[in-house]
């Protein structure tokens, strides 16, 4: 996926909430909807747009969908930052 579409995933408060839950292990979306006084169909499209942005992969496990960070596009990102910055990713 294109830059453009990670970096609209997170410019998004609430799905950088998500990803920072998801950064402490998987969870399934019940358990991110019970984080936020949202409706659930936001939370799903919240999650929606990080996953069309390769941000969090989902795994389908019985009637239930848990949710991951994709921690290589993140990666990629950092890279790129850092690079604009006209600095080494080890510095």
């Amino acid at each position: 996926m294109g830059i453009n579409n990670t970096l609209k995933a997170l410019a998004d408060p609430i799905r950088r909430d998500i990803l920072n839950y998801l950064k402490e292990g998987r969870m399934s979306a019940g358990e991110i909807v019970e984080k936020f006084p949202v409706t659930g169909a936001s939370i799903s499209r919240h999650l929606s747009v990080l996953k069309d942005a390769d941000l969090i992969r989902d795994t389908r496990e019985g009637k239930f969908i848990f949710y991951e960070l994709n921690a290589s596009v993140l990666e990629e990102i950092m890279l790129w930052i850092t690079d604009l910055k006209g600095e080494s990713y080890n510095d």
